[in-house]
């Protein structure tokens, strides 16, 4: 995935989140709703992950240093980690709060700022859809046959993910934040507010927990997806290297990949001859998976027939 439209979708999201949470705090100051408390600190939560997020990208575009010989491609999955966090603490934790402490006071609504809540949660559902549905056009670029679930749990770039789940999460947030609200207008009973904070938080926090899963395993080390390692195993095989016998692939960051082979030569040939079967097998995997840029191969004499490569861990 082009990181170039990570970055679109993530600043179509940010524009999106300052604007409604500033409408989402006046609307709490005028009505002091917890829905829509919970909901203005949701969207400076999500602003804020945003920001990480670009961060994140530049610092990992950061050239490669002694300390840190293989670059910083990985820093991205750092950032992405730190969103999960922030959301989980500053958005479900502060929401479920909220709605124990409208549940045990509630409080109805001043009756002439009612529509106030309303207005801000029904322009904030078109705002934030127009942010998803950005999101949605450029993760098709990528996408492919997968399923999103599938999407979302191979994807190695973590921005579009991120988005994603957020944006989505967004607008079951306000579809809660709008339950809660109509139904405390309507009633005059607070818990209902409360209620509604409380699924806010909930869903934040399970978003956060999916979040956190997805990104260790990236912080882990994913190796290359099934098609990429096919494609390696088919480049490595030619002139002078007759099989494979281990291959190990590592993801260093989204679109740069770490390729480490054991290969099968012939006893017969020379150093030199076993040299250009190298620099010529690597010049065929960059050219079959352009982001392998970090290769290592290492000739054996193996005199049976070539086997399989090893499977992936």
């Amino acid at each position: 995935m082009a990181h170039g439209g990570g970055n679109k979708a993530i600043i179509a999201a940010l524009a999106a989140n300052l604007s409604i949470a500033v409408l989402k705090f006046l609307a709490y100051l005028l009505t002091l709703s917890s829905s829509m408390l919970a909901e203005s600190i949701h969207s400076l939560a999500d602003s804020g992950n945003q920001l990480l997020l670009l961060v994140g990208g530049k610092r990992a575009k950061r050239q490669a240093s002694p300390e840190h010989p293989f670059g910083y491609g990985r820093e991205r999955y750092v950032y992405a980690f730190l969103v999960s966090i922030i959301l989980f603490s500053v958005g479900g934790v502060f929401a479920l709060y909220e709605a124990y402490s409208k549940w045990k006071h509630p409080h109805g609504m001043e009756p002439q700022w009612a529509w106030v809540p309303l207005v801000v949660l029904l322009g904030s559902i078109l705002l934030e859809g127009n942010s998803f549905r950005t999101a949605i056009k450029e993760s098709n670029v990528t996408r492919g046959s997968k399923s999103w679930g599938q999407f979302i749990r191979t994807a190695k770039a973590p921005e579009l993910p991120v988005v994603l789940l957020e944006d989505s999460a967004a607008l079951l947030g306000l579809l809660f934040a709008l339950f809660g609200v109509t139904m405390t207008i309507v009633t005059g009973n607070g818990h209902w507010d409360a209620a509604g904070t409380g699924l806010i938080g909930l869903l934040l926090v399970a978003v956060a927990i999916i979040l956190a899963v997805e990104t260790k395993s990236l912080l882990l080390g994913e190796s290359a997806t099934e098609e990429d390692v096919r494609a390696i195993e088919t480049a490595l095989v030619g002139p002078g290297v007759s099989g494979i016998i281990h291959l190990k692939t590592l993801h260093l960051g989204p679109e740069e990949l770490l390729v480490a082979a054991k290969i099968a030569v012939e006893e017969t040939e020379t150093g030199a001859q076993i040299a250009a079967a190298i620099d010529a097998a690597e010049r065929r995997v960059r050219a079959a998976v352009p982001i392998a840029r970090v290769i290592y191969l290492e000739p054996d004499i193996y005199s049976a027939a070539a086997t399989p490569a090893s499977p992936q861990p």
